[in-house]
């Protein structure tokens, strides 16, 4: 959280305490929650890099908040995971978050779920190398084989996030990326497992040339059968069509709330029902009306509201079938059924 910011995460979780909002603004000032029609997924979220959260808390305010799946990538090259202290650390934040959903209960907070719980039996993972470290992939065993043990757990879903960055932040050269996200995606298939992309341009770069790149490379090796996610979108419908014509799906996350978004909104709105999804990239992008806080799963819940909202006013479908769909893409992605 940025020294601008009047409270800290702790002050903020004592005003919940006080009167049982879960959201609170920098000033302390209450946020109401968007109400839901549906259980909220986070098919994207960072447990592992917070750096003011608690993780256990977070995944308690996120059930509180409604969110029943959450999808935490996992990186053994780029984030220096080590696999069984990583899904070891999940596995004690999941236990330790029931105890914290009981303590916001005592409190007074009302879930927006009917079950308060149901998210502790769905926090899955993605498992893959981002672009930022494909240079050390490429012929490493070592990170092969932490890969594969990521991927051999009972919580992995599928690889991500892979892909292509060309933006000012990686200086990785394009052509090693590119290997690396074709042998990830050739594994995905292997493996019969669906992927998240990360895709960014560099800035500036008005014929999208990272998201051309990746669409050349997903036609010439195919999109896996078992789902493909454009995480984190923030470009405009045109950039988006090539993918979801492949059948992709599309994530929108908080920068779909910012005031100057409305290329982002208007990709919402323009994707295809069946391949929407909604994300954090917690603890990045924040949405309004929290932004510039550090994220977390909970916050899912103002960005999907955005995307149910602006569908509904442009005539696509009401914002209730939004919620539905939401949820059953999410599902569907990770694999799970009736009963699962």
């Amino acid at each position: 959280m940025s020294k601008r910011h009047r409270r800290t995460v702790a002050e903020l979780a004592a005003l919940t305490r006080e009167d049982a909002y879960l959201f609170h603004d920098a000033r302390g000032h209450a946020i109401e929650l968007p109400p839901a029609s549906a259980p909220l997924a986070d098919t994207h979220g960072h447990l592992t890099h917070f750096r003011e959260h608690d993780p256990a808390m977070a995944l308690a305010r996120a059930s509180m908040a409604g969110v029943a799946l959450l999808g935490v990538p996992i990186d053994p090259v780029g984030d220096g995971h080590d696999p069984a202290k990583v899904l070891s650390d999940l596995d004690r934040w999941v236990e330790s978050s029931v105890a914290k959903v009981d303590e916001l209960l005592a409190w007074g907070v009302r879930p927006q779920g009917g079950d308060a719980y149901e998210l502790m039996g769905n926090v899955r993972i993605w498992a893959g190398v981002h672009p930022y470290g494909a240079a050390e992939f490429n012929g490493s065993h070592e990170a092969h084989e932490a890969l594969g043990r990521l991927l051999a757990s009972s919580r992995a879903v599928g690889m991500g996030e892979i892909g292509l960055d060309y933006g000012p932040h990686n200086r990785t050269d394009p052509s090693e990326q590119r290997r690396a996200f074709v042998e990830q995606l050739r594994m995905a298939h292997e493996l019969g497992l669906p992927v998240e992309l990360h895709i960014r341009d560099a800035d500036g770069d008005e014929g999208a040339t990272a998201h051309v790149d990746a669409t050349r490379i997903l036609i010439r090796e195919g999109v896996p059968a078992a789902g493909c996610d454009l995480h984190c979108y923030t470009s405009n419908a045109e950039v988006m069509r090539p993918f979801v014509d492949m059948g992709c799906s599309v994530a929108f996350g908080g920068a779909v709330t910012f005031p100057r978004s409305d290329d982002i909104r208007g990709a919402a709105v323009a994707c295809p029902s069946h391949l929407l999804l909604s994300e954090t990239d917690s603890p990045y992008m924040a949405p309004v009306p929290l932004r510039g806080m550090e994220c977390e799963p909970a916050m899912v819940a103002f960005s999907a509201a955005v995307v149910a909202r602006v569908r509904a006013e442009a005539g696509v479908c009401s914002a209730e079938r939004t919620y539905a769909d939401l949820w059953a893409n999410a599902r569907r992605l990770f694999g799970l059924h009736a009963g699962s």
